[in-house]
């Protein structure tokens, strides 16, 4: 940890004379620190704090944030706590209403006493920091960011509670996917389940015991939805600002979000540093700015660095003297919607083990722009909130994230003072939500993995559909955290995670279930195959590993092209073109414009309409690729009467669709196809509507062709099978436990969320690159690396 006698020297050098190569220093006097400290902002805009106690360094990291990010964070509060409408006006009611239902509503002293001793204090002083730079903005001390010009408001103050509270960002998963498989089974779907996505392990997924699949009416989540989404500001009046559309949305929708992660650790016979390496890129829904903030911080018994959500005090995932840890999302399931029978000869109540059992209802006021405040009604359930309500059925969310100690990421906390195995293994016990596959090393030499998370037990059903609320499905609470597997040390000297399947072979799925949905395993394949390959690995092999541009399911799909004979001309030139392609789905790419156009937009529609008709083959058109593929490799029996003869059908009419579908975007010449034509990374913020046309240019990133897709390591996955690039790696991060001076970062597409700083885009090329900067650490190497110096002085 930092010493008292380096950070005073650290501190004094603010006040030190002006040498041709010292970064310019500028004082800034703020209210509420308790000593002297400092943001060495570096090249690349990554902020590093030096201060004298705990307090001042997170105090330090939310004033940072707000002089960084203001607007960003300032709207993720304002949406998390239902708060919208009193800025922008009444068409944010809706939306705010929704958010107010997701709230974490138990008792706070509860809350807080889940967490660290430490962490209510770090999170007041963080929020303090945050208040300090908005009442500089009051006092005319600082610039109110553009965006609060163009929308006519100003930024509100903070508590701590709020960053707990707010609950929606912590990607709990699986209510979309009840919802969807039960409508798919009212609609006769039942036979094709595995078509529609992956079950693993093999699971017959069972319609619960009282549940009628067709009373899940096709608008039960548009309050969650609405809820859980970002801030739109659609074109026009705000007044007119309503749902975000496909351009506009801040994020993608929950229902068809695709995040995930990769994440290894190597241990140090196997790595040419002769120490461990951890490598970790989380993939989300790109956005500017991005979702994510990188910070090194450090004060006396405290010096982390890493990455985390910029509204949240610390980081999420990183480093700090001894321990480095990775995350990637563990798909657990932890939420279920519950169905209850309603009565209008009892309104105001649902049925619960036979009787009528009254709905808990608070009545919230929600204040409007430009109008009177509106009184809302809110219902809850024994269960969660109600999200929707028919004449004869009211549907409630269960979600972890209800429980004390559930809020999104907050748990990393526990790892800020880790020192050993053992701590790790405490913080593992105690995490909550979102669902994690935790990777760790250490300077001591150890290695490992676990996955963590609040996971319901249920007993006797699989969570994989809604079920009645009337008592006969209940949660027999959490699973231990130690009931969970590990993998210590391992013998092959790695672990990694990308989201599959990865539970040992042995666990009891069927009366402990987990999930039964993992990611396609076209990931984690390449991945363990690449650090399979090699008896050492460098720094440089693990960046480029998260760079792999190869598509196992490209590979997988391509396979079933082996002897497929047609007389048509366009199916047989995609034939000819994907012949011998080695899945490499590099931006320059031809026979990767074409496999991915197939996979995307022509493969799994076609084959929903060779097995099914009418509604079932248009819910059908939804299946993820994987599953779609499975079924043709295997020829499987629900393909009909013969299978062979459907799958050639199957695909000769979709290579054909796709090459004419190639075509028509890119030109008659294949020679002169590229993938990274079609695969473009561009992005704007969601206030882009409402900045003048003249200077929209400024405040857009991109575009850049790039290499990947959704089921490569370096994911880069498409955003409503436009092809342009939705989301993926904003952040990659590969440490050198113990040397942490040779790690490395990428944060894309910059650290500010100001357009007119260089910092706002300028790693995005690099990021395009799949190249990171140095991620430094010594007070050395950081004053080394610096580009400005911010001497943050007690205001008198």
């Amino acid at each position: 940890m930092i010493g008292k006698a380096v950070l005073t020297v650290l501190l004094a050098t603010c006040a030190g004379s002006a040498l041709a190569d010292t970064p310019p220093v500028d004082h800034v006097a703020v209210a509420g620190l308790q000593a002297p400290a400092k943001v060495i902002v570096d090249r690349w805009g990554i902020p590093h704090i030096r201060a004298g106690n705990v307090h001042d360094a997170f105090f330090a990291q939310g004033w940072n944030a707000a002089r960084d990010r203001l607007w960003q964070i300032d709207l993720w509060r304002k949406r998390g706590l239902g708060l919208l409408s009193a800025s922008f006006g009444p068409s944010y009611a809706a939306q705010d209403r929704a958010a107010r239902l997701l709230l974490y509503r138990g008792d706070m002293a509860a809350e807080w006493a889940s967490y660290p001793a430490e962490a209510r204090d770090e999170a007041e002083a963080f929020v303090a920091g945050i208040n300090a730079y908005v009442g500089q903005i009051a006092a005319g001390h600082a610039v109110l960011p553009k965006e609060f010009v163009l929308t006519g408001t100003v930024p509100d103050r903070w508590s701590a509670d709020d960053v707990v509270r707010i609950r929606s960002h912590a990607l709990v998963g699986n209510l979309a996917d009840e919802v969807e498989r039960a409508r798919l089974v009212c609609k006769g779907g039942t036979p094709f389940l595995t078509l529609h996505r992956r079950i693993e392990p093999a699971h017959e997924p069972r319609v619960p015991a009282g549940l009628d699949p067709c009373s899940i009416p096709a608008d039960v989540l548009d309050a969650y939805l609405l809820g859980t989404r970002g801030v739109s500001f659609a074109p026009g009046p705000l007044a007119q600002a309503g749902l975000p559309d496909t351009v506009w949305a801040e994020n993608l929708d929950r229902a068809n979000q695709q995040e995930g992660s990769n994440n290894w650790v190597i241990d140090a016979a196997h790595s040419a540093t002769g120490r461990p390496i951890l490598a970790n890129d989380p993939h989300r829904a790109h956005g500017v700015p991005s979702l994510r903030s990188v910070v090194d911080m450090a004060a006396p018994g405290l010096h982390i660095a890493g990455a985390g959500e910029p509204s949240l005090p610390g980081v999420s995932f990183g480093h700090n003297e001894t321990v480095a840890w990775g995350l990637t999302i563990f798909p657990a399931d932890q939420e279920d919607l519950y169905v209850y029978e309603t009565s209008a000869e009892h309104p105001g109540a649902y049925l619960y083990q036979g009787q009528w059992e009254p709905f808990r209802v608070v009545h919230e006021s929600i204040a409007v722009r430009g109008e009177g405040p509106r009184d809302v009604e809110l219902a809850f359930t024994r269960h969660g909130p109600v999200i929707h309500r028919d004449g004869a059925h009211a549907f409630a969310l269960r979600t972890v994230w209800n429980e004390p100690g559930g809020a999104g990421y907050f748990n990393a906390s526990w790892l800020y003072r880790a020192d050993k195995w053992a701590d790790f293994t405490a913080a593992h016990n105690r995490w909550s939500a979102p669902p994690l596959n935790l990777v760790y090393a250490d300077t001591h030499g150890d290695i490992g993995w676990r996955p963590s998370a609040f996971i319901p037990q249920r007993k006797g059903w699989d969570g994989m559909m809604p079920v009645p609320g009337d008592g006969r499905y209940e949660w027999q609470g959490m699973m231990p955290g130690p009931d969970l597997p590990e993998i210590r040390n391992p013998a092959k000297g790695f672990v990694a995670t990308a989201n599959a399947l990865n539970m040992p072979r042995d666990w009891p799925f069927e009366t402990r279930p987990i999930t039964f949905v993992w990611s396609d395993p076209s990931r984690i394949d390449e991945i363990e195959a690449r650090l399979s390959a090699k008896s050492k690995f460098t720094l440089d092999d693990m960046t480029a590993l998260q760079t792999d541009t190869t598509s196992r399911l490209a590979l997988r799909a391509t396979a079933l092209l082996n002897g497929l004979e047609t007389d048509d001309a366009d199916a047989r030139a995609a034939v000819a073109l994907l012949k011998g392609w080695d899945g490499n789905e590099s931006a320059d790419s031809a026979p990767a414009a074409l496999a991915e156009v197939w996979l995307a937009s022509h493969l799994v529609p076609i084959t929903a309409h060779a097995v099914a008709t009418g509604e079932l083959a248009k819910a059908l058109e939804d299946s993820g690729a994987g599953a779609v593929i499975d079924w043709l490799a295997r020829g499987d029996a629900r393909l009909g009467g013969d299978p062979a003869a459907t799958r050639r059908a199957i695909l000769v009419a979709s290579l054909a669709e796709a090459w004419r579908d190639v075509v028509a975007r890119l030109g008659a010449d294949p020679a002169r196809w590229r993938w990274g034509d079609l695969h473009l990374a561009q992005w704007s913020p969601a206030i882009l509507p409402r900045v003048p046309v003249g200077e929209r240019g400024q405040w857009t990133v991109g575009p850049l062709g790039v290499g990947g897709s959704g089921s490569t390591p370096m994911a880069t996955w498409d955003a409503r099978n436009a092809y342009n690039v939705g989301g993926g790696a904003s952040v990659r991060m590969v440490l050198d436990v113990g040397a942490w001076d040779n790690s490395r970062i990428i944060n894309n597409p910059g650290a500010s969320g100001d357009p007119d700083s260089l910092h706002y885009r300028d790693l995005f090329p690099l990021w395009a690159a799949g190249r990171t900067v140095p991620f430094v650490w010594s007070d050395a190497a950081v004053m080394a690396a610096a580009d400005r110096v911010i001497a943050l002085d007690p205001a008198k």
